[in-house]
């Protein structure tokens, strides 16, 4: 969920009042960059509200709409933290000085749960967009995806070099993604055989209620633009607050575009709930496209933007425990071991955490992305609330009236949309995740002497 630091580095030397094509070039690395993980969650966040609505096309673009509604609801509140921490740090940064510093621990709790799954969903996305290609390897589902977790665990050692490419598979995959949908609409190659209307007799409202909070998972990635900007450090306060800026609209237009057309495209060709060896969106794009070179490079340009939302975890979660494990200058809350590196600046003992845990829930969820959506979703929405209740807080605070309800009814809304995901069962494991981490690194902090700073770890976790 972070930018490369090689895309920095393009324009690293450069002042403050650097050329504006210069400053171009570093917005497209950065941006594009932040946004894989958002974008590349399109691969299965409409499959995952479909599934909800047992296969109801007649329901699944009115539920990704109001998926959409809640994702410009929570755009809007980082839009604000960019504003109010032009230096990056996100939902922490709001907690730990709306609240007090030891509220800090609960996004940062939530963080490390949603690393940790934003690296499992997007290997196992992955494997099915491979399965999808050649259904020959659907035998070894599990082994392929952990085979593709050690690959973006292994490029991870070698630090930031290689994330400048990340802004270059996001392009590519929405420029696939365009051809497809301007073929499916126009002259699509066949179509599905998926009732529209699965339950006639079912209370529609009610339904795309209970399913959308599925779907919220879309929403991953949304805070990346706020704790990135950290990591502009060659640009003043007000270049970096237009950067995250620009990031989340470019962010809000691209993922809301694709989402809504390929929801509209799939009721349209009938692209119902996919079988074992597919997902949803390879079959709307066969559908569309046909057997042939679109079709396989759909398939290639998504399996790449999965693996490089996994990468970016790779680099942003290492690098959170990093920032909270203690040096030779800073008492720590973590061991000073996860902050140790090699010469690419890469916490290697912390990829090792990441890499085990992903590994273990790989093997749990039979490498089935679609079993993991819903702790996806808890996960990062547990964030969410406490960075828009901090940011209700400030508008009160500063008398900010219309703000204040705005952030108040959003704050409801991402209740609700955590409520229903946890009534599900098991995504209660998520919670109980975060909260025991949360509560772990705050008895570490507390026994540490409670040192200052632990507001900005997302800050420094992104800077460093």
């Amino acid at each position: 969920m972070t930018l490369s630091k090689a895309a920095a580095a393009t324009s690293a030397p450069v002042s403050t009042g650097m050329r504006t094509p210069r400053r171009s070039v570093l917005f497209f690395a950065f941006a594009f960059a932040v946004i894989a993980d958002p974008v590349s969650s399109v691969a299965y966040a409409i499959e995952a509200a479909l599934r909800a609505l047992h296969g109801d096309l007649a329901l699944l673009l009115p539920t990704m709409s109001l998926v959409i509604g809640l994702v410009v609801v929570v755009t809007a509140n980082y839009w604000q933290l960019v504003r109010r921490f032009p230096k990056g740090g996100g939902a922490a940064a709001a907690a730990g000085r709306a609240f007090g510093a030891r509220w800090t621990f609960l996004p940062i709790g939530a963080l490390v749960v949603d690393f940790v799954l934003t690296i499992g969903i997007s290997i196992a996305a992955a494997a099915s967009a491979v399965i999808a290609l050649f259904p020959g390897l659907a035998p070894i589902r599990i082994p392929l995806a952990l085979l593709l977790l050690l690959v973006v665990a292994g490029l991870t050692w070698f630090g930031h070099g290689g994330r400048l490419l990340f802004a270059v598979m996001t392009v590519a995959f929405v420029l696939i993604s365009v051809a497809v949908l301007v073929l499916g609409f126009a002259s699509p190659h066949a179509t599905g055989q998926a009732a529209v209307t699965a339950d006639p007799g079912r209370p529609a409202v009610l339904a795309v209620v209970l399913a959308f909070p599925v779907a919220m998972a879309l929403a991953t990635g949304i805070e990346a633009p706020s704790t990135a900007i950290a990591q502009l450090g060659q640009l003043d306060d007000t270049h970096r607050r237009r950067f995250g800026r620009g990031t989340l609209a470019l962010l809000l237009v691209i993922v809301g575009g694709l989402t809504l057309a390929l929801t509209a495209l799939a009721v349209q060709l009938h692209i119902g709930i996919p079988g074992a060896d597919s997902t949803q969106i390879a079959d709307i794009a066969r559908a569309a496209a046909g057997p042939g070179w679109l079709y396989d490079a759909f398939q290639l340009t998504s399996a790449l933007l999965l693996l490089a939302a996994a990468s970016s975890s790779f680099q942003a979660g290492p690098g959170l425990l990093k920032a909270l494990a203690g040096t030779a200058d800073r008492p720590g809350v973590l061991p000073t071991v996860l902050g140790r590196s090699n010469r690419h600046h890469t916490p290697y003992w912390s990829v090792v955490v990441y890499l085990a845990a992903a590994a273990l829930i790989i093997v749990a969820a039979a490498g089935q992305e679609q079993e993991l959506v819903l702790f996806y979703a808890v996960a990062v929405f547990i964030s969410f609330l406490v960075g828009l209740v901090a940011m209700a807080r400030f508008a009160r605070q500063e008398r900010k009236t219309a703000l204040a309800w705005l952030n108040g009814l959003a704050a409801v809304a991402v209740a609700f949309t955590l409520a229903v995901n946890l009534l599900r069962g098991w995504p209660m494991l998520s919670l109980a995740a975060a909260l025991l981490i949360a509560a772990g690194l705050y008895v570490r902090w507390t026994r540490a002497g409670r040192p200052s700073g632990i507001e900005d770890v997302e800050a420094r976790a992104e800077a460093d």
